[in-house]
């Protein structure tokens, strides 16, 4: 099987369907035992206010999966146009939508349908009248160039094969001085190529993450200017898995936040 996946399109093709099983379980299923901290409890472990958790519904929030607090740089003004990379059961979404105000839109793109419909469900049954969830690959964003002020993500970009192509269409969007502002997995030791074949270990977030400097350098090489890691610390110390604990800290992986801009200056 690893031989038959070195395919890069029968790889990615793979890869999605085995992101897209474990995160419809996250979706419809957040009780059951996972690699990874699920719900509330993940949300403040890697930061977000007790206060903000409180105000969102709680069937967004139930299925959050993120690995950082993005939203500490206090990008997000009112009335500002913000798209979310894997946007999942929503929890980012309508946090950004409270961040902009109706003035403002927030459109979400995912690929996994019940995350996409549990989503829609509580921005629509909670008033949250300017978010838009589409169905869509990253690596191919249905937006036109200079759209957003700007792009978050949350755990999910080490989840894509060709980060290079994502970052390329992430700036692609972005407006002059937009900003990217996410929250990711990365790795401090390399991962062998053996383990990069398998589908399944990159929907548990970990194989397919980045070596932290090489993850940078690609988001350079998209053009992003004024680089810089925000927080880093060990997000999987807190996994309920023995095993993914002992395989990350063999790796060194760990969660960065980060932000970047599309050309001028902070």
């Amino acid at each position: 099987m690893i031989a038959q996946l070195k395919d890069k399109n029968k790889l990615k093709e793979h890869i999605q369907q085995a992101v897209c099983q474990m995160y419809e379980l996250v979706s419809k299923n957040p009780q059951s035992p996972l690699h990874f901290p699920v719900g509330y409890k993940a949300a403040m472990l890697v930061g977000y206010p007790e206060k903000l958790l409180d105000a969102l519904p709680k069937q967004a929030l139930e299925s959050f999966a993120g690995v950082g607090y993005h939203f500490q740089t206090n990008l997000i003004k009112k009335g500002g146009w913000v798209l979310d990379i894997g946007s999942g059961s929503g929890t980012d979404l309508l946090v950004a939508s409270r961040l902009t105000g109706e003035k403002g839109k927030v459109f979400g793109v995912d690929i996994t349908d019940a995350m996409i419909e549990k989503a829609r469900k509580a921005a629509k049954t909670n008033g949250f009248s300017n978010v838009k969830i589409v169905k869509a690959d990253a690596e191919e964003l249905p937006f036109r160039d200079n759209t957003f002020d700007v792009v978050i993500s949350n755990g999910v970009i080490n989840l894509i094969p060709d980060k290079q192509k994502v970052f390329s269409e992430i700036y692609r969007v972005l407006k002059p001085g937009g900003v990217l502002n996410i929250a990711d997995i990365v790795l401090g030791k390399k991962i062998s190529e053996e383990s990069r074949q398998d589908p399944q270990l990159w929907a548990e977030c970990i194989v397919g993450a980045s070596i932290e400097n090489r993850y940078l350098e690609t988001i350079k090489k998209a053009g992003f200017k004024n680089i810089k890691v925000i927080e880093s610390f060990d997000y999987f110390t807190n996994s309920p898995s023995e095993n993914t604990r002992e395989v990350a800290d063999h790796y060194k992986a760990h969660s960065i936040v980060l932000k970047a801009m599309k050309g001028g200056e902070e």
